[in-house]
């Protein structure tokens, strides 16, 4: 008898690959039916079937709905934009899918508030390989992906800490920062996100050179996760957990009131304006 051989795991951009093609063959269409009947490109429904490509959520809402599968690509995508991320980072988007409050402070745009446009110039300048096309659009789907977090039911309780430094450093397109600086804006208005803008005038701080974030869940658990330097770290004690909330609340008291951070906002975005000419 031959011995069994263990694949290893299954990537979940695979099994999404799998359903897809087994729900156009139940469905009784070919590749070319499909994409007539969805708009999508023929090739583009291949890759995703091949695993090779990773779609934009709202891809899979548009087929679930055509199919009528409720969530089901929806409930599968989640799992395989996981394969677009680095191991290490993996388990704390675990813990975000399921975050109940979530703060955050970042040096930059966070990437839950990145317009599509803003994301993909980012992540281009970030790529340097010859694949960098396909890396690009990629982590673009992974990205945008993780903004459906903000709108899922029930919604989770955000807080938002931004730098004065996301706001003065500009998308090289004047109409992707214009976009980035209304989606901003229009963010800090919804009503489970609460904005604070740090102004420059709050001098230097204990996180000038990287990001934080606090997640807890329904039990009350929580985590706290940082990235800096090329280097990331996921807090689960208790104890650790705790200095980083004090660290965090000593930004907050330095931060702006929400109703100022939105004029702040607001007032970046009329000098952007002002400058660009726009109307």
């Amino acid at each position: 008898m031959g011995e069994n051989v263990d694949p290893g795991p299954v990537s979940g951009r695979a099994i999404l690959g799998q359903t897809l093609k087994v729900l156009r063959e139940k469905a009784g269409k070919s590749l070319g039916q499909l994409a007539e009947d969805t708009g999508y490109d023929k090739s583009y429904l291949s890759r995703l079937e091949s695993g090779e490509r990773l779609s934009k959520v709202t891809v899979m809402e548009d087929l679930d709905s055509y199919y009528g599968t409720g969530d089901l690509l929806v409930g599968h995508w989640k799992a395989a934009r996981l394969d677009a991320f680095k191991d290490q980072y993996k388990e704390f988007m675990k813990l975000e899918a399921t975050a109940r409050i979530m703060w955050l402070f970042t040096p930059g745009v966070p990437g839950l508030l990145q317009t599509e446009d803003f994301s993909r110039e980012l992540l281009r300048k970030a790529q340097t390989t010859a694949d960098g096309d396909d890396w690009v659009e990629e982590q673009v789907a992974a990205r945008l992906g993780r903004q459906y977090l903000l709108r899922q039911d029930p919604q989770p309780d955000v807080r938002v800490i931004l730098d004065e430094t996301a706001l003065r450093r500009p998308a090289a397109d004047p109409r992707t920062w214009h976009d980035q600086l209304l989606h901003l804006e229009a963010a800090a208005m919804w009503p489970n996100v609460t904005m604070q803008v740090l102004p420059f005038s709050a001098g230097v701080h204990h996180h000038m050179t990287g990001s934080l974030t606090l997640l807890w869940q329904q039990d009350g658990s929580a985590v706290a996760y940082k990235e800096g330097n090329e280097c990331s770290r996921l807090e689960e004690e208790q104890h650790q957990v705790l200095r980083c909330r004090l660290s965090y609340d000593r930004l907050r008291d330095q931060a702006l009131s929400p109703a100022r951070s939105l004029n702040f906002i607001r007032a970046v975005l009329k000098e952007h304006r002002d400058h660009e000419a726009y109307p």
